[in-house]
This record gives structure tokens, C-alpha cells and sequence, in this order.
């Protein structure tokens, strides 16, 4: 029992470390990958890169881009940062 008072700290410094970063990152991510599920052609979107755009077409994990000038371009699903309100 003594042993265990002795670990307390730091089981209740893991258990805090879960609640306050790790458990956020994967909140975020999950949604992060729903979004990016959830794209459809026509949706006004922001890269990671920063590069605003439309979505033109969408394959499996490709999506096309066009952008003001009427220029496609090709990016991974995963490139999609976030898609803008209209």
C-alpha cells in the first residue's frame, strides 16, 4: 500500500496529461478527418498551405482545386485545412 502512495503523483499527473493534450489532439484530428470525408464539389476551401479555393472534383484521396483564375489543381484529401463558411 505504501508503494502505491508513492506512485500517486505521478498516476495522477499522467491521468491529468490525457484530459488536458492528448485527449484534445484527438478530438481535433477525428473532426479534421470528417471534414475531409465530408467535402463535396462546390465547397470553398483553405489548404494547409494556405491556398483558397474551390473544390472542383473529388476522388479517393484526391481532390481538385480550382482557384480564382480558373486554374485546377491537383492536392492529397489530407492537404484540406478547412473548409471556409459561405
Amino acid at each position: 500500500m505504501e508503494g502505491l502512495l508513492q506512485f500517486l503523483p505521478i498516476i495522477i499527473m499522467f491521468v491529468a496529461m490525457w484530459f488536458i493534450l492528448i485527449r484534445p489532439a484527438q478530438k481535433r484530428q477525428k473532426a479534421t478527418v470528417a471534414m475531409q470525408n465530408d467535402l463535396k464539389r462546390g465547397d470553398r476551401v483553405v489548404t494547409v498551405g494556405g491556398l483558397h479555393g474551390e473544390v472542383d472534383a473529388i476522388e479517393d484521396t484526391v481532390v481538385y482545386i480550382k482557384v480564382d483564375d480558373g486554374t485546377r489543381l491537383k492536392f492529397e484529401r489530407q492537404a484540406i485545412g478547412r473548409v471556409e463558411a459561405v
